[in-house]
């Protein structure tokens, strides 16, 4: 279970250039400020949340630790931050709603069938979700070698190397026989019987197909797994109310850029106002400091959640949150900065050597200083 949640695509290779690239950007510390008083709010899609992060949309939580989802719904409405839900959970879109309203967002995957898919969409309607997040980054499930070594797969068939995996790590195994074996929740069968395969192909996703979503769904739309500038415009233009910007943890490609690198290019692609989320790599409230600082205004956290869920339940995951909480606002005062709202580009020491060069960064951070765009940056 670990091997799931922490695995990657192919050589995982991608998966720690995501991490790296966010290792080597670098933040300007400010003295002799007020930081008094600073505060982690901001609005974001109509909400107002309490923290700058949110919890990602992630498969089968369950499997880290039975109940992770109700975990997460809990710490979500807790903290005010929103909790995703993907149509490959182990809990139905229904009970999610129920246990976080106003707080859940649905994630849609477009497997079997468009029809499939559009009753996934009434159905979320009908529970009363507001934002549904469109991801468009696994057109095929990628080759994960740890799942493969482990004999990872769904549904899940037990072999002697999961017999003994499982004997030694009684109680996980026990509290998940007392709960019930997770299942996919909200994947509907065709009307051949078929069920859910976890590799069939979901490449049916195209422009058309954004383009009736947008005008069957009435709510908030967010399109998820976005690297490319040009996807960007071409989605901001469609009518999605945000943009994602991910690569998906590198779960998909692990030949994929880094997705900070994707994030400022994205910014300057679509402009200043418009919304954008961020995740990838993400490990601590100084990198979401960062990821605020190069253009998004929200990020999502998956894996750092489920590690803690898996080390201690619940609890972990509420300690985690604070860790992370007092990390910005620590980060916060480091450079100067009373409200997560007022980060921008001119925290920033250096960027990327990948990023395109051009206007030089303000090396003081000054109030007075003029905002260097974030796709205009030069290396440290």
């Amino acid at each position: 279970m670990f091997d799931f949640v922490d695995g990657a695509a192919g050589a995982e290779v991608g998966e720690g250039l995501n991490r790296s690239a966010i290792r080597e950007i670098r933040l300007q510390p400010r003295v002799l400020v007020n930081v008094e008083g600073r505060s982690l709010k901001r609005r974001f899609l109509g909400q107002d949340m309490g923290l700058p992060f949110g919890i990602a949309p992630m498969g089968m939580c369950n499997l880290t630790w039975p109940g992770a989802d109700n975990m997460l719904a809990a710490e979500a409405m807790r903290r005010g931050i929103p909790v995703g839900l993907s149509t490959a959970a182990s809990t139905s879109l229904e009970h999610m709603h129920a246990m976080a309203p106003g707080r859940a967002w649905f994630q849609l995957y477009v497997a079997q069938s468009r029809q499939a898919a559009m009753r996934l969409v009434d159905r979320a309607e009908a529970s009363g979700y507001e934002v549904l997040i469109l991801t468009v980054d696994v057109p095929q499930v990628s080759r994960r070698i740890r799942d493969l070594r482990n004999g990872f797969q769904i549904p899940f068939r037990m072999g002697a190397r999961q017999f003994f995996d499982f004997a030694f790590h009684p109680r996980w195994s026990i509290g998940t026989l007392l709960h019930g074996a997770p299942k996919v929740a909200n994947f509907e069968a065709e009307q051949d019987g078929k069920g859910f395969t976890r590799g069939e192909s979901r490449g049916s996703t195209d422009w058309a197909f954004l383009d009736e979503l947008r005008m069957r769904w009435t709510g908030k739309l967010v399109v998820k797994g976005v690297l490319s500038p040009d996807d960007a415009v071409r989605i901001r233009d469609a009518g999605a109310d945000a943009v994602y910007v991910s690569d998906h943890g590198a779960r998909q490609l692990d030949a994929t850029p880094a997705a900070i690198h994707a994030l400022p290019r994205i910014r300057a692609a679509v402009g200043p106002d418009y919304p954008l989320i961020f995740d990838s790599g993400l490990r601590s409230g100084e990198d979401i400091v960062k990821a605020l600082a190069l253009g998004a205004d929200f990020v999502m956290l998956g894996r750092p959640l489920l590690y803690a869920i898996g080390a201690d339940g619940a609890r972990g995951l509420s300690t985690l949150v604070d860790v992370l909480a007092d990390d910005i606002s620590v980060t916060l005062a480091q450079i100067g900065l009373k409200r997560v709202e007022d980060i921008d580009s001119r925290v920033l020491v250096n960027a990327p050597a990948e990023l395109p060069t051009g206007a030089e960064l303000p090396t003081d951070g000054g109030k007075d200083a003029k905002p260097a765009p974030a796709a205009r940056m030069v290396e440290g």
